[in-house]
């Protein structure tokens, strides 16, 4: 009860208030006919007040607020990718057999509509591209993943981040991975079957870390063209990117 008692104040004052308006108006006037025609008048427009402020105010203040969240969760993306996700495609294009067709779907370039950029991710969606891994290239994600462990799991502390269902589960695949991959003694020693489990476990990221990689380049070319520029040239999937303007 304690802490409605402001606002039960505030309420009476604001009542007592208009009121004493309205006890004003009639000493002066003398005329409670058009006091009443007023009253009803404002009683009649609440119904559509309440709707302009509840659903209308209300709806753009929710666009705004995600609009931010979004924002905010894309440059937590972008630090992502920075640090850790294009090392991580470049490491698990090696495993991919059909690279030269991932690479010819998403081939981004300056002159991608937001069409491309949509059917790209059609074609993720549906691709199950075939993942060969080998103990030396496991060897190899498996040193970036451990050098990186500090900075991923710093990420699980931003609630931007985990507020996205999509990016929560790029995550998850990646400690999956990790987590495989360091209870492995000796890759070398791998059957022909573990080493078919962990390529699923290689596909999933992939997918996954492509998926968001094409939505982060149409956020940039929509929103920051100037990082979308750099992003371009260095895009994990190039292997002949630079970030030299040549």
């Amino acid at each position: 009860m304690k802490h409605y008692r402001w606002q039960i104040a505030l309420a009476a004052a604001l009542i007592a208030a208009s009121a004493l308006m309205y006890l004003v108006h009639w000493l002066i006037f003398r005329d409670a006919h058009h006091i009443f025609l007023y009253v009803v008048g404002d009683i009649a427009f609440l119904p559509i007040e309440v709707l302009l402020v509840t659903l209308v105010l209300h709806q753009l203040l929710q666009r705004h607020e995600r609009h931010e969240r979004f924002s905010k969760l894309n440059m937590v993306v972008g630090a992502f990718f920075s640090e850790v996700g294009k090392g991580l495609i470049r490491a698990l294009t090696a495993c991919d057999a059909g690279i030269e067709t991932t690479r010819r779907h998403l081939a981004v370039d300056d002159s991608w509509t937001a069409r491309q950029f949509a059917a790209a991710c059609k074609h993720l969606r549906h691709a199950q591209p075939q993942m060969e891994v080998d103990p030396a290239t496991l060897t190899t994600i498996m040193n970036l993943l451990l050098a990186k462990r500090e900075f991923l799991l710093r990420l699980l502390e931003n609630p931007n981040l985990l507020e996205h269902q999509r990016v929560t589960d790029l995550l998850w695949a990646v400690f999956h991975l990790t987590e495989e991959l360091m209870q492995r003694t000796d890759l070398t020693a791998s059957p022909a079957s573990d080493l078919a489990h962990l390529a699923g476990d290689v596909r999933r990221v992939y997918m996954s870390l492509l998926g968001e990689w094409i939505l982060y380049m149409a956020h940039l070319k929509k929103e920051y063209p100037y990082l979308f520029s750099l992003a371009l040239r260095t895009n994990p999937l190039n292997p002949q990117a630079s970030a030299v303007v040549g």
